[in-house]
């Protein structure tokens, strides 16, 4: 649809000649005539006359609301009056809220009160339209009507959107079933809800000054939407973020994580001291590229030549690690500049993170300067396991893998280490973001996107520096390659204070929340849940299509696994006769078929093996998790095996499924899971809900990727 740029752009620049924030209700109405948005007929009336000529035109009932510059929440001004009937009614009305407005605020300007057209019928929505410091704009979708900031059912999109998102949108919110019909309302058009979100979002795109936008309420009805009230506030917009292009962070990137050679600035034979933990890991981490410490009075450390600055070194460098206090980064940095080397590792901290914003944007200044890419600062570095390079200060780490890791913090950092080396985990990469003066999570999606080793990427982060630049990237990787976030933060800060409802709504958490699930980003809701996620992810096969069932030898854990299905949004399938009777032939009388599957505890191996390989060979079951009873018949180790030997016979046979395993029982269920684990298949003792949560990790990737 056409859109007349030309009209939005004089009524903005008017207001903005004016001084004024906000635009009138007349003034929304003809922006929103500009973009195709529907909106009731209405005129403005300068008198009780003028307003009952109007009223008389349009039909009656009609609206009248007072329009003013200085008068944003008309309501709370004595200044709407609804359903008014007649002629006598209008002219009274006009007084009335003439007199109601002065006495709001004195100094308005009163333009005079709008008639318009009276919407009867049809569900109450609200769309509008906020700017996030981080994402930029977004539009937002949820019911509407007086109770819309109570129940703040609302979501959020990225802008401008396309007609799929915006139709995503009205089944994202709690009360979708309303707009599908309930207690014999017929269903609203989805269609032309899904176009006005779609107009919004171009509107708020092309005009960067609409900082807020309100339609509340929008009346749905089966055959069309309309806008019965328009809010619009304008300011400045966001300034433009500064980003490279990709190509330019695929090459300096590639040269961070994989590099042929690195400089060790604050190198030192001193037991203790950082810049001697970094030249051990270099060293006993088998690193074979070469090493350069910087020292400015040493002339061998650890039986590597030292230099006295970087631009003593003959040769490339393609990293420095910088290990030296906060206050002499900055003239160290400035010579890393000099020698053309494009990356930095700065592990010090003194940064912003202890109030020192100064010294902070003096190294992005410096590295902006030269084009020298910043890791940190206040960070314990990174691992590429592929290079066998362990640029940090913590211990090394050597189990190659195609998993990716990275973390705002320290502490999690260390966490991340400490469970990857305890579940055996392969990783390709670790890497620590810290304050994130330059290098963030968009850099590393973007190298992990054409990296070969990473197949995966996990990542924990407190904010996100440019969303929307996360988000333009993250769509694109998670495509090819699953992503798992772990957002920190998710408490509300407080509603900050707005012109319109829709900022009111757009709480932080429930903006992340939206948009990666718009960008198809996995989202954990807590670090253990990153961590299992990006173990297990990369073992379980695609599934083919929704329909999951459970198997399972004792009935609570049953009845805990399809509580777990539930609350993930997996479909537990509804048995076909024929399998029912299928699955019967292998389980007692007193076992129950349906699903869940439930063999009881007292059955042999046999029975395991004969269920679950039915399960695995039947086209319409999708993916399988398995409840396992520890019992003398079938002890832990026994069951961990026949799980294996059958689900390496179906793939023998060309079968790949996603499978999952809770086990129950003492400690020896502990040494099956592990068994299990090492053979791809994810499973965990003492818990129903984790290896449920894993599958929905996995069938979330499939889906945003479009494999389902």
């Amino acid at each position: 649809m056409a859109h007349d740029k030309t009209t939005v752009r004089n009524i903005i620049d008017k207001v903005k000649a004016e001084g004024r924030t906000s635009l009138t209700a007349p003034e929304g109405k003809l922006v929103c005539d500009a973009y195709g948005i529907p909106v009731p007929q209405e005129g403005v009336a300068k008198s009780a006359q003028e307003a009952v000529r109007l009223a008389t035109q349009m039909g009656f009932p009609v609206v009248l609301k007072i329009v003013s510059p200085e008068i944003l929440h008309k309501t709370e001004a004595g200044g709407v009056l609804v359903g008014v009937k007649d002629a006598g009614a209008v002219e009274q009305g006009f007084r009335t809220i003439m007199d109601n407005a002065r006495k709001y605020n004195d100094k308005a300007n009163l333009v005079g009160v709008q008639v318009q057209q009276m919407l009867q019928g049809g569900q109450e929505v609200i769309i509008g339209s906020v700017t996030d410091p981080s994402f930029g704009k977004l539009v937002a979708f949820g019911l509407g009507g007086v109770l819309v900031e109570v129940l703040k059912d609302v979501t959020f999109r990225l802008a401008p959107l396309t007609q799929d998102e915006a139709l995503g949108m009205l089944d994202s919110i709690e009360a979708r079933d309303v707009l599908k019909g309930v207690r014999g309302q017929p269903p609203v058009s989805r269609e032309a809800l899904a176009l006005i979100l779609t107009q919004v979002g171009a509107l708020v795109s092309d005009f960067p000054e609409i900082t807020e936008l309100d339609l509340n309420p929008v009346f749905a009805t089966p055959t069309g939407a309309i806008a019965a009230d328009v809010r619009i506030v304008i300011g400045e917009p966001l300034p433009a973020k500064y980003r490279p292009s990709q190509q330019e962070i695929v090459r300096s990137m590639n040269r961070i994580m994989k590099p042929d050679s690195v400089a060790v600035i604050g190198a030192s034979p001193e037991a203790g001291k950082i810049g001697n933990s970094v030249m051990k890991n270099l060293i006993n981490g088998g690193y074979k590229g070469q090493i350069y410490p910087i020292h400015p009075k040493a002339d061998e450390i650890m039986g590597y030549k030292a230099y006295r600055s970087v631009k003593d070194v003959p040769g490339d460098i393609d990293v420095a690690v910088f290990a030296i206090p906060a206050k002499f980064v900055a003239q160290a940095l400035t010579e890393v500049g000099e020698k053309g080397i494009p990356g930095a590792v700065l592990i010090p901290s003194g940064f912003a993170e202890t109030g020192n914003v100064e010294g902070q944007q003096e190294i992005q200044a410096i590295g902006r300067k030269y084009n020298v890419r910043l890791m940190g600062p206040n960070i314990y570095g990174f691992y590429y396991t592929w290079k066998n390079l362990c640029a940090t200060f913590c211990t090394p780490y050597d189990v190659k893998g195609h998993t990716a890791l990275s973390s705002q913090s320290g502490g999690i950092g260390m966490a991340i280490i400490g469970f990857s080396r305890s579940a055996k985990m392969g990783v390709s990469a670790i890497v620590g973001l810290g304050n994130k003066a330059d290098l963030d999570e968009d850099d590393l999606l973007t190298f992990f996107e054409q990296d070969d080793n990473t197949n995966v990427v996990a990542m924990h982060c407190e904010d996100l520096k440019d969303g929307r630049s996360f988000a333009e990237v993250a769509k694109r990787v998670s495509k090819k390659k699953p992503i798992v976030v772990l957002k920190a933060g998710r408490t509300s800060l407080g509603a900050r204070a707005a012109a319109s409802h829709t900022a009111a709504l757009a709480g932080n958490d429930k903006i992340y929340d939206d948009v990666l699930r718009q960008s198809g980003v996995i989202r954990a809701p807590g670090l253990r849940d990153m961590l299992e996620y990006a173990r297990a992810i990369p073992l379980l096969a695609t599934p083919a299509g929704e329909n999951v069932i459970i198997i399972t030898g004792a009935g609570g854990s049953g009845v805990l696994l399809s509580d777990a299905v539930a609350d993930n949004g997996l479909n537990l399938m509804a048995m076909p006769q024929d399998l029912d009777a299928a699955f019967r032939k292998f389980i007692p009388p007193f076992g129950a078929a349906g699903n869940p599957v439930d063999i009881t505890g007292g059955e042999p191996p046999t029975t395991y093996k004969n269920t679950i390989r039915l399960g695995l060979t039947d086209p319409r079951i999708h993916a399988i998790i398995l409840g396992y009873w520890h019992t003398i018949i079938t002890p832990p180790m026994v069951f961990a095996n026949l799980v294996v030997e059958v689900v390496d016979e179906m793939k023998a046979q060309g079968i790949h499924k996603p499978i999952v395993a809770s086990l129950a029982g003492d400690v020896q269920v502990e040494e099956a899971a592990e068994h299990l684990f090492q053979h791809g298949v994810p499973a965990y003792p003492y818990t129903t809900e984790m290896p449920v949560a894993v599958l929905s990790a996995k069938y979330k990737w499939a889906r945003g990727a479009g494999l389902l």
